[in-house]
């Protein structure tokens, strides 16, 4: 833990009122901490790798910037060893690793653009290559994003291996189908497993509920809980507990208190289930509502706990209304409900936001008095809050004291320290970052990457560039919409216009419908160089792409 003349040091630095902003996803994080349920880990929304590269790679035309090919000397036998995208040395690959060379085969042949998984499935039948479950599950990882190479993939080794496959790859397959709205065949998945002894789990209709209730079809998703028994889940708490969980996310605490009252009294509640409504009403602004619920739950004889609280804390927060949120800590003192690190972070990071940078740091001394040891979520916020007011170094010095207290830094904390060091301008420190998480065996997600892909966009280093999306292809994280939007956005800016229109059209060919901003966007910056083709071009894209949308 820092020191006390460690901590004065940063309350008597000056503030530096910069406006700097740079996405960190420790908001998200934070509420998870103290949601009243476990949440499924987090999709990696994006899938393979985009063609673009051996495109640029063929350029002829033009001189490359200086910039373009410029990567750091300290970090440049790194980002060299990853070659091509997409492809794995052949030095890397032995004659045993059989399975890797299957996936390199495979991955090749799905950057190919099918129309149907039919097709999929008959390139992969020509193919000659062997499958396994432990195979299909990383490719389905990587085209995560690409419901049609994934559903051919998965339908193709399911006839390859004459059965059926395991019934957590079932599972990420329906996720998967959910996630593209293909909700036709995500049941016609969900009916087919369905005959399968103990396939069809609570998991799989979570992951029903919540695609659907993610679409905006709040009643589907309810009259899924209301038929679960169908298909062998029980109706229960649990699974209550879930539709009105997903609903609340998706920002609909209307149809999570419709469930509520409806099935109350059938089915017992539970702590998780009022504080969920407590959540879903702070959320929406209506303290009135959730103190009401609170209330409600005493009533029923559930005393509300640190997350009871926590959720008046964390939206009070927002508000910037600390008068109750004192008032709430207050109130859990008398009760001998002690607020916890989760509770002290969201303080802290609200205290931030309002630029009450001294009082953000005093909630540590006071943490520090109680004997509440900080986290590495904490730590993550102290991070961003100090590199936010312009004092990276502070935020530095505070991420090398978590090593000497015993703190180990998570990705919420690499993502952190990446996204400040690239909105300060510190190329190498963002890197070098990216490459501790590689020897740490951290796990990096898309998040890890948008920081990056942005800066590089912005300082035009093409060549890192590439190696990022090379990066995040090994590391089975795939592009989604609003990855390719930053890479449009950012190369529109840098005025690398062919590059944005390629992205544009990798976008389209997968299916994915671009945002109407980054259209415009590009449209305009394209009208704006006189690049009329390309501009047509790139309007017949976007036509196609709603078209497809609604088939």
């Amino acid at each position: 833990m820092l020191s006390k003349s460690q901590i004065a040091k940063l309350l008597s630095c000056s503030i530096s009122r910069r406006k700097t902003d740079f996405y960190v996803a420790s908001s998200c994080y934070l509420c998870n901490s103290f949601c009243t349920l476990t949440k499924p880990p987090e999709r990696n929304e994006s899938p393979e790798i985009p063609s673009w590269v051996k495109c640029l790679d063929d350029k002829s035309h033009g001189s490359p910037d200086a910039d373009e090919n410029f990567v750091i000397p300290s970090l440049a036998s790194w980002v060299n060893s990853y070659g091509s995208y997409g492809r794995t040395e052949v030095a890397k690959v032995t004659s045993s690793d059989i399975e890797e060379i299957n996936v390199e085969k495979v991955c090749k042949l799905l950057r190919n653009r099918y129309s149907s998984p039919d097709c999929v499935v008959a390139a992969l039948n020509a193919s000659g290559v062997g499958s396994s479950s432990r195979m299909i599950e990383r490719i389905l990882k990587k085209f995560s994003n690409d419901w049609i190479p994934a559903f051919g993939v998965f339908t193709w080794a399911k006839l390859q291996m004459g059965h059926h496959h395991p019934s957590v790859l079932c599972d990420l397959m329906v996720d998967i189908l959910g996630k593209s709205r293909k909700f036709h065949l995500m049941w016609k998945l969900v009916e087919e497993i369905r005959m399968l002894e103990g396939y069809v789990t609570l998991a799989t209709m979570s992951k029903v509920m919540r695609r659907l209730a993610r679409a905006g079809k709040y009643q589907d998703a309810i009259e899924v809980f209301k038929e679960i028994e169908q298909f062998g889940v029980k109706r229960d708490v649990a699974a209550m507990n879930v539709l009105m969980d997903a609903l609340v996310k998706e920002n609909s605490v209307e149809h999570a208190l419709e469930v509520f009252l409806q099935f109350k009294a059938c089915i017992p509640c539970d702590i998780h289930t009022y504080n969920i409504l407590i959540h879903g009403h702070c959320k929406c602004k209506q303290f009135d509502n959730a103190r009401k619920f609170l209330e409600e739950m005493e009533q029923q004889g559930f005393e509300p706990n640190v997350i009871s609280y926590t959720c008046f804390v964390e939206w009070y927060s927002r508000e910037q209304d600390f008068h109750n949120v004192n008032a709430i800590l207050d109130e859990m003192k008398k009760k001998g409900c002690s607020p916890n690190t989760v509770t002290y972070t969201i303080l802290m990071q609200g205290l931030g936001k309002a630029k009450q940078i001294n009082d953000a740091l005093g909630v540590y001394e006071n943490m520090k008095t109680i004997g509440c040891a900080p986290d590495p979520s904490f730590y993550s916020s102290l991070i961003y809050i100090l590199s936010k007011a312009g004092r990276f170094k502070d935020a530095w010095d505070v991420y090398e004291d978590m090593g000497k207290q015993g703190v180990k830094p998570d990705l919420l904390t690499y993502n952190t320290v990446i996204a400040a060091a690239c909105e300060h301008s510190q190329e190498e420190t963002a890197l070098k970052i990216l490459k501790k998480m590689e020897e740490d065996s951290c796990k990096p997600d898309l998040k890890t990457y948008a920081s990056l892909i942005k800066m590089c966009c912005r300082k035009k280093r093409m060549k890192v560039l590439q190696f990022l999306l090379n990066h995040m292809f090994k590391n089975d994280v795939s592009i989604e919409v609003s990855t390719y939007s930053l890479l449009v956005r950012g190369l529109c800016k840098s005025g690398k216009l062919e590059e944005a229109c390629l992205f544009f059209e990798e976008m389209v060919a997968r299916g994915i419908v671009p945002w109407e901003t980054t259209y415009k966007l590009l449209v305009n910056k394209l009208d704006g160089m006189s690049m009329g083709k390309q501009k047509e071009h790139i309007q017949k894209l976007m036509s196609e792409a709603k078209e497809w949308a609604e088939i």
